[in-house]
């Protein structure tokens, strides 16, 4: 595909010195060429490229025909592809496009800390009417520290986490009845509300259509005959979740009206028998006879509360669907799902559990357990507030771990020094891509449930674009949100197959994109042949006392927080009153309220309706912060970015709601950053205004909020792909045509001379008649004075380009090398690897530097060469994210000797054998 970024661009003929001293006196440009080359079994291979850069002129040691071909050809092409669309590149002068292309750079993914904040000490704010303000919170939790006895009114439970269940067991026993007295909660989160897995689902409230099929696959399965009473008893468990699923989904359908829409979904049908069946189950080869009884059955478990399914003809499905393809659709049978704001959904229960008088805040992070002295078993936590910096503990009778993925890293704080803890929760990545909505209905979606390798595939209107997910890949959690490129370009190709063919969905098209990880969870303490869960899991460790709940879905949260209170609680639960509760905005909300809104305070249709679907009834606390737009219409509500419905009042409320950071309000009060992350990069510096105003940050504090927003954002997906590390893939046919249309700037299907140094000029790197005759007669292979566009698509994927990319990243390779081998042995050790990571900030665990160790000695000599050191590095696998380590500090460098120099131990000399031009990576 198109565009990653390689800072650089590529010299031929250079020793590894040559390349670093001409690195040294040139400025670095943004326009990477990065693309992807994919045969018709979808298969790739890739290369790995850094390349320096250069932006006039040439050096003594580079100066025939080959060196200008790619000196300027890949940094001409890399800044026209990440440059954006012909018509603004077509629409501006020199000097902006390339202040647009610099904009626009794509950095490599961050690793390290997700949150690399120095405290900001923030200000006290109020919080909205009603609920206490998070500097009241965190002084209330800090009261627990002065109890010494649990009988002194220690909190009842503690929980740690802040997502959709554990913000939602706060709730739940925050409201809990029929007791003596209240419950005293308490709940924590080391991030925002929803920064990890709750905000990035697919939006929807669904009730499990597809475990429904997955559940009678497994009924009509030989197991039935070998194994009647393991298959029903699971079957009856699967079914059981679906029907609470349906229960769930209703309860957030009727009672949370303001946080919640329904969205049909359209299935397509484009034969009578499908053969491989979907589930591997031959009865499903007939799903299309058989679906609008499915569906009939699917609307009945929910008691026909829901918008009844129906089926849709294929004239009909031209008129409500045209951008799907109607060659080979037989019919479409189209059923309803409910839909949310995620991130404000989650955010929401919080602010219910603090209205209801729990004690719930976010950036504070448990950094360890607190044990009884006798017992052995945790009594509290230590917590540090990651906003002031203070560190603090908080004493509780019953301790909650409600962690998502990242559990297991939770559990094994339940453990004195020493302790372990058997594994539990295993993450499940799952991607989404969003996509202009132009591509959709606004209200309508498409489920593709057969996807190429069987999973279930949406592609949905949300928030005015339209989304498309989720995949399913086991691997551990992470809480930065890029996504795999393949993953990226498999979701695009199989949403294209029931699009119209004239609806290319194109990589350019992809305007954010990022990913979460679900749990799977099992319980390591249950007894052996004890039932395996079907949905979540509650376990308690009998040696801490500390439980753990994991797994579900977004649709049960309620569920889930009532089954933990109720098994950790027993006797003393009381009764669980969450059924009746609205949640926060609910009160006051009413299908009129947009209307009044507009009537009153001028703000635009577009604006009121996304205000009422996000605050409910307390929307006016928001447009009383509106100021005026200066406009004759709309008369209030400044937009943040142009296109979008937020507006600056809402930055300013969402400090009141605990927001905390820049990325805070960019990811999750507004959703920018998962709509369109160049729009969350555009609106970042006014959020950062307005925020600085609110929590009384100076300029320093600003400025260091700023960098860690725009650390955090580099990490969704975007129009421009990066990957791992420093992977290239080539161009693909399409995207080549792209970027040969705009340089064809008369449309005659042909690139002339003129035509080429426009080009360049508009791009900042002005090519002289002679670079401009060798460049040309590259490409004009057939002579004839133009370039046609397969000569420019065969230019493009030459060989040869290929092959001097490749040998520049060895070039790079071998000056890295030198820099890990401190020693100058010419070979590395463990003790090396380790002491890098050390280097650059990231003290990689002894079992992580041996798997790296292992990878990278092919010989088994107990020492890794040069050679099987560039052979590790042209790979693509990458699990321990040493390689993305490596990369990463480099690409983040415009110039040479800036990090690892910094970085190196006092007293440390780092000689090189085969370069002596300075740290490269230093």
């Amino acid at each position: 595909l198109l565009i990653s970024r390689v800072r650089h661009t590529y010299t031929p003929n250079m020793s590894a010195a040559s390349v670093l001293r001409f690195t040294s006196k040139r400025r670095s440009l943004v326009a990477p060429l990065i693309g992807s080359y994919r045969n018709h079994q979808h298969q790739h291979r890739s290369l790995s490229v850094l390349a320096a850069s250069t932006s006039n002129g040439h050096s003594d040691s580079h100066s025939n025909s080959n060196q200008y071909r790619f000196q300027y050809s890949y940094q001409t092409l890399a800044a026209i592809a990440a440059g954006g669309s012909a018509a603004a590149l077509l629409s501006t002068s020199s000097s902006s496009v390339v202040a647009s292309c610099e904009k626009k750079k794509v950095e490599a993914p961050p690793v390290g800390d997700p949150f690399p904040l120095q405290p900001p000490k923030n200000k006290e704010v109020v919080g909205p009417k009603g609920i206490p303000s998070r500097a009241e919170q965190i002084r209330r939790l800090k009261s627990s520290s002065k109890q010494s006895d649990p009988s002194d009114d220690h909190y009842d439970v503690l929980i740690i986490g802040g997502g959709a269940t554990g913000a939602g067991i706060a709730f739940d026993a925050a409201t809990r009845s029929n007791l003596p007295s209240g419950l005293k909660v308490a709940c924590i989160e080391r991030g925002d509300f929803a920064s990890e897995t709750s905000s990035r689902s697919t939006k929807l409230i669904w009730a499990g259509i597809k475990y429904l099929a997955s559940a009678s696959a497994a009924l009509l399965s030989w197991d039935l005959l070998t194994s009647p009473v393991t298959t029903v008893k699971d079957f009856y468990s699967e079914f059981s979740m679906v029907f609470n699923c349906h229960q769930e989904r209703k309860y957030m359908m009727d009672k949370q009206q303001h946080l919640t829409n329904w969205v049909p979904i359209v299935c397509p049908f484009t034969e009578w028998n499908i053969w491989p069946p979907p589930f591997g189950h031959p009865i499903f080869s007939f799903f299309p006879v058989l679906a609008p009884a499915v569906f009939k059955f699917y609307d009945a478990l929910s008691q026909f509360t829901c918008p009844p399914s129906y089926i849709m003809t294929k004239k009909e499905a031209r008129t409500k669907f045209p951008q799907l393809s109607d060659q080979d659709i037989k019919y479409c049978a189209v059923f309803y799902e409910g839909q949310h704001n995620d991130a404000r959904t989650n955010i929401a229960i919080a602010l219910s559990a603090a209205e209801k008088g729990a004690h719930i805040a976010n950036y504070v992070e448990m950094t360890d357990g607190i044990f009884d002295e006798d017992s052995g078993k945790v009594i509290g936590v230590k917590a540090q507030d990651r906003i002031s910096g203070e560190t603090f503990e908080i004493y509780a009778k019953n301790i909650i771990f409600a962690g998502g993925p990242f559990t297991d890293k939770l559990r094994s704080k339940e453990e004195k020094e020493g302790g372990t803890v058997p594994p539990a929760v295993q993450g499940a990545s799952g991607s989404h891509i969003v996509l202009p909505g132009y591509f959709a209905p606004k209200d309508m979606g498409l489920l593709d449930y057969n996807t190429s390798d069987g999973r279930f595939l949406f592609f949905l209107p949300w928030q005015g674009s339209v989304i498309v997910g989720t995949t399913d890949k086991k691997c551990d959690a992470e809480t930065l949100p890029y996504p795999p490129e393949e993953e990226i370009q498999w979701m695009m190709k199989e949403v294209e197959k029931y699009l119209s063919n004239d609806l290319k969905v194109r990589r350019s098209d992809v305007l954010s994109a990022w990913r979460g990880w679900r749990p799977l969870a099992a319980d390591p303490h249950a007894p052996p042949g004890g039932q395996v869960s079907r949905d979540h899991v509650i376990s308690k460790n009998p040696s801490s006392g500390v439980t753990f709940i994991a797994g579900g879905k977004w649709t049960t949260w309620r569920e889930m927080a009532e089954d933990v209170l109720d098994k950790v609680l027993g006797d003393k639960a009381g009764t669980c009153n969450t059924l009746d509760i609205k949640l926060h905005g609910g009160d006051g909300y009413h299908k009129s309220l947009s209307t009044q809104l507009i009537q009153k305070y001028g703000v635009s249709e577009e604006v009121a309706n996304h205000l009422v679907k996000t605050y409910g009834g307390r929307v006016w606390e928001v447009v009383e912060k509106c100021k005026p737009t200066g406009k004759q219409w709309p008369r209030y509500g400044v937009q943040l970015v142009e296109g979008y419905p937020y507006i600056e009042a809402e930055v300013r409320f969402a400090c009141q709601e605990y927001a905390c950071t820049i990325e805070d309000v960019l990811s999750r009060r507004t959703r920018l950053a998962f709509l369109n992350s160049e729009a969350a990069q555009e609106g970042l510096p006014r959020v950062a205004d307005i925020m600085a105003e609110e929590l009384g940050w100076n300029k320093a504090t600003k400025k260091e909020q700023i960098k860690c927003a725009q650390k955090y954002l580099a990490a969704y997906g975007g129009r421009i792909p990066y990957e791992d590390g420093v992977a290239l893939r080539f161009l693909a046919h399409e995207d080549a045509m792209d970027m040969f249309r705009e340089i064809d700037r008369d449309g005659s299907g042909f690139i002339d001379p003129q035509e080429l140094k426009e080009i360049a000029t508009r791009l900042g790197n002005p090519l002289d008649d002679k670079q401009l005759k060798e460049l040309f007669r590259t490409i004009d292979t057939d002579k004839n004075g133009k370039i046609s566009a397969d000569e420019f698509v065969a230019w493009i994927n030459a060989e040869q380009s290929k092959n001097d990319v490749k040998r520049y990243l060895h070039a790079t390779a071998t000056v890295i090398f030198e820099e890990i081998d401190t020693d100058q042995s010419g070979f590395l050790d463990k003790a090396e690897l380790k002491a890098v990571t050390v280097r650059l900030g990231e003290d990689f665990k002894d079992k992580e530097i041996k798997k790296i160790f292992k990878e990278m000695d092919t010989d088994k000599d107990g020492k890794i060469s040069l050679q099987e050191f560039i052979a590790w590095m042209d790979k693509e696998n990458d699990k321990t994210g040493f390689r993305k380590l490596l990369a990463s500090n480099m690409q983040d460098n415009n110039m040479q000797g800036a990090w690892l120099d910094e970085k190196t131990p006092k007293g440390v000399t780092i000689k090189r054998k085969y370069t002596n031009s300075g740290s490269f990576l230093g």
